[in-house]
């Protein structure tokens, strides 16, 4: 069993931002040792979930099987499709639902524009909480205690010049979502590209998931966004959210 979830941790440690580990890498994001890294990387090599490019690994497309389980069985991504769709085909940009998932935003419904560049966002996708406005809308979901139990763990990284990088910053732009109900980022996880997240509620108002669109910014300001983007949103969100 140790080996298994060894294995399990290499894989989770694949995110949207990081999309290839070298041993040294993996090591580091699992906490076991280089050798025991290794063998797990040349072992999820073998069965076909990691391509090695030299000294980076990298995952095939095999390795969705291991989330398809999950989001073909879940209830919310189901439901969630259709709204997340009719949000897109409204506002002729990418939309999607996510999930808290230990401190990151969690992808589990995509609907994505067909442009000839597109944000970069899979369905799957793990984003920080501390830097994404779904991942600021689902904070707002946690209990004080669970909040200030990620605030002193969170360590934040800068992707952009505009990333957040002090707590009590990460912590007013959480609590300004739960005030206004809505979260924006600006070029804070990719420079070029605006989101905006609403949360979606289950039937005793607790914070289940959080719809974002995003967009580039030649496209939208966070005015226009606020003007065209946040009813279309909060319609669709409140639909799904009469289905949880």
């Amino acid at each position: 069993m140790a080996g298994l979830a060894k294995g399990l941790a290499i894989v989770e440690a694949f995110t949207a931002h990081r999309s290839q580990l070298t041993v040294t890498d993996a090591a580091k994001a699992t906490g076991i040792t280089p050798a025991a890294a290794r063998r797990c990387l040349l072992t999820l090599r073998e069965l076909g979930y990691l391509q090695q490019d030299g000294g980076y690994f990298r995952p095939t497309p095999r390795m969705m099987r291991l989330g398809a389980a999950y989001l073909e069985a879940a209830g919310l991504p189901s439901l969630a499709q259709p709204f997340v769709l009719a949000a897109r085909d409204e506002l002729t940009e990418s939309v999607s639902v996510a999930v808290y998932e230990d401190g990151s935003a969690l992808i589990v419904a995509r609907a994505e524009v067909q442009r000839i560049v597109n944000t970069g966002v899979r369905l799957g996708a793990q984003m920080p909480a501390y830097a994404s406005a779904s991942g600021r809308v689902l904070l707002t979901g946690l209990s004080e205690a669970e909040l200030e139990s990620y605030l002193e763990s969170c360590t934040p990284v800068r992707t952009t010049p505009n990333t957040l990088m002090t707590i009590p910053e990460i912590r007013s732009r959480i609590e300004l979502a739960r005030v206004e109900g809505v979260a924006f980022t600006n070029e804070e996880l990719e420079l070029g590209v605006r989101s905006m997240a609403v949360p979606v509620t289950d039937s005793s108002g607790a914070v289940r998931a959080a719809m974002t669109a995003s967009t580039f910014t030649a496209r939208a300001s966070i005015d226009e966004m606020r003007g065209k983007f946040l009813p279309v949103l909060r319609r669709q969100a409140e639909g799904l959210s009469r289905m949880l």
